[in-house]
């Protein structure tokens, strides 16, 4: 199971799902910090040292300046930390969750409308018999 990201790993992750494009440091950091200083520079690059090590980024090095793209999308790791957050809060059940967002009106009509949508469009367990 994937460990979470921190705050600063996800800000970097973010930028990446948001391009198609590969990115280089230097375009990430412009991006997250439009002020930066050479040291904001460093942080950037440790980031992308330990996204790689993780094994949330690929790294290009066929070019003088190296490219930097997602090897994970964003729907699965997102997927991956819910999983991980039922199991740890509620035995694996994800329905204290959605019961939670919904009685706090964290869910919108629109969208509980389409989660009834796909839950319709599920085959049920008869079907599978």
């Amino acid at each position: 199971m994937q460990k979470p990201l921190s705050n600063a790993e996800l800000a970097v992750m973010e930028l990446l799902w948001q391009v198609d494009d590969p990115l280089t440091a230097r375009q990430l950091r412009e991006q997250l910090y439009p002020d930066a200083t050479k040291a904001q520079h460093g942080t950037v690059q440790q980031l992308l040292q330990r996204l790689e090590e993780k094994g949330f980024v690929d790294r290009d090095r066929s070019h003088s300046v190296h490219f930097f793209v997602p090897r994970i999308g964003k729907q699965e790791y997102t997927a991956t930390q819910l999983e991980s957050l039922a199991d740890k809060l509620t035995a694996g059940s994800i329905a204290p969750l959605i019961t939670h967002l919904v009685e706090q009106r964290r869910i919108s009509p629109d969208e509980i409308a389409r989660i009834r949508d796909y839950l319709e469009q599920q085959p049920s367990e008869a079907d599978d018999e």
